[in-house]
């Protein structure tokens, strides 16, 4: 009799085990048509995310870091972890860091991605643990072309990619373990890896590698032509690859070690898993003396899709500034083949605009960088008017982030941002062309040395409805084809919010609010329900 109500139990246990996995499935990054959508609890989740400091990860800061969340109004924490707390010895793990965040991100009703700041850090190997540092023979630097040491982690040697294996490893098996709920809904692998005033590793080992045959993995002629270098069957590294050979081959030895990295951890708990780029201008194609040589910038990406499969996106860290520079990085790391997501941009008035377009874009997420005040005391009124460039559009956007999640991926969603030239901007969407200019004002007519902060998005329900959401512009439409010069009204604006998934109207616009053209958007962002006619 023990014995068969111990199997109910373990049948019962079962059954429970196999209904919490079907409510509640593993995050993953699905594609359709080119698009991509991250699905937490099964649903289209878009990331409106921060990220904290390099050094705020640790449970004494966490404090004024949650503050920094709240009064920004976010959904998802980026947040290191650090290699150096987690393995203090070697194959000793200690992860109540990691439980810390847990448990403090559920209270706070807020996911999480955890950054493993591991062999790279900005380059640098500077996160390793003491027992790594003080063998630099065992775990060595790259050797600079004239044989200066460069402070950047050599990706040539077998016993560090072990060692990161086994961290990370364990980092992942923890969690699959310590996270039932998926508290955390993606993982970086390193940070910004590659390296700084060194194209490559010059030491003897690196060398007898880059004087050997370039991998059969990099000749295709796709590949080939996508670096744009001549087609051909085979030859050494400096023969494929010309004059981009150094940085190539730095590019395929830092992506083949993090690759491997990324592949054994998601062995253990198949999370989606990313790593960011230190960017270089996108214009020009300059040499790679000019930036981080070896991480995924935009020319390497093709390698680093090679060489590095385990890895579910590439993403860019936007620092660069102008609309034409960060809107082209945008457009490079949006690709059939890459999710776009941006987990670190500046954290300044005049990036908060981009949210929108990659929103737009079908993409995953947007973060900017350093959220909380680094250890510097501030009162809650300094958090919320240092956090402000975001928080009004996150708090806008957070009751319909779902829906702007899976608009996104169907395609629905288009999106301007204000140029420094405040110029006019059209939006074609099918039956109807969308007019935008910039502005708080009624006139609309700002001044040359103006901050560029406008932005709008639009959503197209039917050929005649449509969702609105912008700041500091001005929108008016004209219809088009057939209807073309055809004489045409507002039918109905609702100004209103988004509350559990269905709009809810606050007022019908008119008069005052709709004439001159349309409705105009001020400093905060509105959403609004536009369904047009023609007379």
């Amino acid at each position: 009799m023990k014995k068969f109500a111990f199997h109910l139990i373990i049948i019962f246990l079962s059954a429970i085990g196999v209904t919490f996995a079907q409510t509640n499935p593993i995050p993953r990054i699905v594609e359709k048509d080119g698009r991509h959508a991250l699905l937490v609890d099964g649903k289209p989740y878009f990331i409106l995310g921060g990220q904290a400091h390099n050094s705020s990860g640790w449970p004494g800061m966490l404090p004024q870091l949650w503050d920094a969340v709240k009064a920004m109004h976010l959904n998802t924490l980026e947040v290191p972890i650090y290699w150096e707390q987690i393995e203090p010895q070697p194959g000793q793990f200690d992860f109540s860091v990691v439980n810390t965040l847990l448990v403090q991100a559920r209270a706070h009703n807020v996911r999480l991605v955890l950054l493993w700041f591991g062999t790279w850090k900005n380059g640098s190997n500077h996160y390793m643990p003491e027992w790594m540092k003080t063998d630099a023979a065992k775990y060595p630097n790259i050797t600079g072309k004239n044989g200066q040491p460069v402070d950047s982690p050599s990706p040539h040697y077998q016993a560090m990619l072990d060692a990161d294996i086994k961290a990370f490893s364990a980092v992942m098996r923890h969690l699959r373990q310590a996270d039932p709920q998926h508290t955390v809904i993606m993982v970086q692998v390193e940070n910004e890896s590659g390296a700084w005033d060194s194209m490559r590793d010059y030491s003897p080992l690196a060398q007898k590698l880059f004087e050997g045959l370039a991998p059969a993995q990099l000749l295709k002629p796709a590949l080939l032509q996508a670096l744009n270098v001549p087609v051909v069957a085979g030859g050494t590294w400096r023969q494929v690859f010309g004059d981009r050979a150094d940085e190539y081959f730095h590019a395929w030895s830092v992506a083949r070690f993090i690759g491997k990295v990324a592949a054994a951890g998601k062995a253990e708990y198949p999370l989606p898993l990313y790593t960011n780029a230190a960017l270089r201008e996108p214009f020009g194609n300059p040499m790679a003396n000019t930036y981080e040589s070896g991480g995924p910038t935009d020319n390497v990406i093709p390698i680093w899709k090679a060489a590095a499969p385990a890895l579910d996106l590439l993403a860019p860290d936007i620092y660069l500034s102008g609309s034409k520079t960060i809107l082209k990085v945008i457009d490079l790391y949006d690709r059939p083949d890459n999710p776009l997501f941006v987990p670190e941009a500046a954290f300044s008035a005049d990036r908060a605009k981009y949210l929108y377009d990659v929103i737009a874009r079908g993409g995953i997420g947007f973060s900017p960088f350093g959220i909380d005040a680094n250890g510097r005391a501030e009162t809650a009124a300094e958090t919320a008017a240092r956090v402000a460039p975001f928080a009004a559009d996150y708090a806008t956007a957070g009751p319909m982030m779902h829906q702007l999640a899976e608009w996104g991926f169907e395609g629905k969603i288009k999106a301007v941002v204000e140029h420094e030239d405040h110029a006019e901007q059209t939006i074609d969407m099918g039956a109807w062309q969308a007019v935008v200019s910039f502005g708080a004002g009624r006139h609309n007519n700002p001044k040359p040395e103006d901050e560029a902060n406008g932005k709008l998005m639009i959503v197209k329900l039917s050929v005649n409805q449509f969702m609105v959401i912008g700041s500091q512009c001005h929108i008016t439409f004209k219809p088009m084809g057939n209807n073309a010069n055809r004489a045409w009204q507002y039918l109905r604006v609702d100004e209103g919010h988004y509350e559990n998934g269905q709009f809810k109207s606050l007022r019908i616009l008119n008069g005052d609010e709709t004439d001159f053209g349309g409705p105009r958007f001020g400093a905060e962002p509105v959403v609004l329900k536009v369904e047009l006619v023609v007379r």
